[in-house]
């Protein structure tokens, strides 16, 4: 059994097959896929999909390339919007959040403006944060360490080995897919290889970040068992072990996943 962590399968790229997407991973053992928002329009989007998609979860948040467009409301409407899913077992918690400092001309006070406000809800309703972290790894873990937020998944983490540890100190867990597969990630790899199995989850981003061997087409949630395969070789494991350890990984993340079912 394995878990996908991070999986946009609400993105227009699913549009014409969508079921057919989600049916192709639940069919090559992928049982959870976790479908975060991004920004207010799509909170009623993300939920609706969960609840008709077997396996599927969700998690409600406002994306740092989105805080562009975002009002200050948002902040209010996701607040009600995550009381009123507290009873859903489908709902797992705050995503996707956090930072983003290699996309060019963000505001970077405005993203951190979204971020903290969404941290402040995830320690006031105790919900994992599953954060963004592209070129920010130190100022999101700033924002966890001065919230207090202590659980969650940094998403697609390519930090260095200091702040991987960081992270993990806190009490978070590291998200790892397609990258892995590349051979000259070099420093991905060795992440993926060196860090404690304990700390790692598995992800896709799909449709985004595809593995080598479907480099520049789309990404799909199927191919965790795969991806988990390549980074069970780094580790010398069988990728049963990997699959095993990474599912009570993310369930260690992401409590609320034990609310579920499929």
């Amino acid at each position: 059994m394995w878990i996908d962590t991070h999986c946009h399968l609400d993105a227009g790229e699913f549009d014409a097959d969508r079921d057919a997407v989600a049916a192709a991973a639940l069919a090559a053992g992928v049982s959870r896929i976790v479908i975060p928002a991004v920004a207010r329009e799509n909170f009623a989007t993300v939920r609706a999909l969960a609840h008709r998609t077997t396996g599927a979860v969700y998690a409600l948040g406002i994306h740092p390339l989105y805080t562009p467009h975002a009002r200050d409301e948002d902040i209010d409407v996701l607040r009600a919007e995550i009381a009123a899913s507290l009873d859903d077992p489908r709902f797992i918690g705050i995503g996707e959040i956090g930072l983003d400092y290699f996309v060019p001309g963000l505001d970077a006070a405005r993203q951190e403006h979204f971020y903290e406000a969404q941290l402040r809800l995830a320690r006031e309703f105790d919900l994992p944060a599953i954060c963004h972290v592209r070129k920010s790894q130190d100022r999101v873990l700033a924002g966890l360490r001065r919230n207090g937020v202590k659980t969650g998944i940094a998403h697609a983490f390519n930090g260095s080995f200091q702040q991987a540890r960081a992270f993990i100190e806190h009490g978070m867990h590291l998200g790892f897919g397609g990258n892995t597969t590349f051979e000259r990630s070099l420093q991905i790899r060795r992440l993926a290889e060196q860090l404690p199995l304990e700390a790692i989850v598995m992800e896709t981003d799909a449709p985004d970040i595809a593995p080598s061997w479907l480099y520049r087409e789309r990404n799909t949630p199927d191919q965790v068992p795969r991806i988990g395969a390549v980074l069970a070789g780094l580790r010398g494991l069988r990728p049963e072990e990997l699959a095993l350890g990474t599912t009570a990984n993310a369930a260690a993340a992401l409590p609320r996943l034990a609310l579920s079912s499929a």
